[in-house]
């Protein structure tokens, strides 16, 4: 029996190939394609057929949520009625490696009726496409993966990379960062931490509270009844300071003799880090970062303990 995993390393060497080879093949056309899609008043709708459709699906569902309204229609749906979502606004790439795709052929007239501009993506710059196409994007490919040469491998990671690569210039033309991305992914984890707020994620009852007279041995009792692995040291309701299960731990150690004689002011953090309840996850989490902390003490605007969060929450 063969190798497999060499045949999958020559997999990997010829689609990594493939996409370094696209830029050499990049021209002005590119750059014009960019700014097309930049300037476009309406939609960017992608379209193609079998695997180049499934790509130009990625493509677009890429750029919807990197700030480039977009959308993929099958050009067999569109001789059905479909035609009636495109406008004169907006902008069309056909995606074809052949660029001689009959399905796709018979598509292109209608929207040059329209006066709809068109960026063509294929493997063949002469092709019917290219010829068809405002802008023309070459992704030609040397092989294909396979050992037949026949599979839409190399070609297929070819026109999404080029894909990705509109994509990354957009998001560089239109300034997009990354709380733009957390408004199209407000359920994933970047989402989270830069849309949610500390108050949706702080733990705000049975709070480890000690004083600063409260024996040292009784304070692990406090400590223990949440996981943020720390007690806050409170003076009626003014935040004097905080006591972890480190100091504890190194108070055990370090003056084992009078341990139990020890209280709390003796050995608390009289600085402790807070955050309002209103703050961003995302600043909570930059903030236990840049202190190397794992809990923050979260405070009102009166400056009143109202919660704890700790890193986990803001992950």
């Amino acid at each position: 029996m063969k190798d497999v995993n060499q045949i999958a390393i020559n997999c990997f060497n010829d689609e990594s190939s493939a996409i370094m080879g696209l830029a050499s093949l990049l021209t002005d056309d590119f750059s014009q394609a960019v700014n097309l899609i930049y300037n476009c008043k309406g939609r960017f709708i992608i379209t193609g057929v079998g695997k180049s459709g499934h790509i130009g699906a990625k493509i677009a569902a890429t750029l919807a949520s990197t700030g480039t309204p977009s959308f993929f229609v099958n050009p067999l749906d569109a001789y059905h009625g479909d035609l009636g979502m495109f406008t004169s606004d907006d902008v069309v790439m056909a995606i074809s490696y052949s660029g001689n795709t009959d399905e796709l052929l018979r598509f292109i007239p209608l929207l040059i009726e329209r006066n709809i501009p068109i960026i063509g993506m294929s493997g063949n710059p002469n092709s019917l496409l290219a010829q068809y196409s405002t802008y023309h994007l070459n992704i030609k490919v040397e092989r294909e993966a396979d050992r037949l040469n026949l599979v839409p491998t190399s070609s297929t990671v070819a026109t999404l990379a080029m894909g990705d690569a509109l994509a990354c210039a957009l998001m560089e033309v239109r300034k997009f960062e990354a709380s733009d991305f957390a408004q199209f992914h407000p359920g994933g984890s970047l989402g989270k931490r830069l849309l949610s707020r500390v108050k949706d994620y702080m733990i705000s009852t049975n709070l480890p509270i000690v004083s600063a007279e409260t024996p040292v041995s009784e304070t692990i009792i406090e400590i223990s009844k949440t996981k943020q692995g720390i007690a806050v040291v409170l003076d009626g309701d003014a935040i004097i300071g905080v006591v972890t299960d480190g100091d504890v731990r190194r108070a055990m150690q370090n003056r084992q003799d009078s341990f139990f004689d020890l209280k709390v002011g003796e050995i608390m953090a009289t600085t402790p880090k807070t955050i309002h309840y209103q703050a961003k996850l995302e600043e909570a989490g930059s903030l236990m970062r840049k202190h190397n902390i794992h809990s923050l003490i979260v405070v009102d605007d009166n400056q009143k303990l109202v919660g704890i969060i700790d890193s986990f929450s803001c992950t």
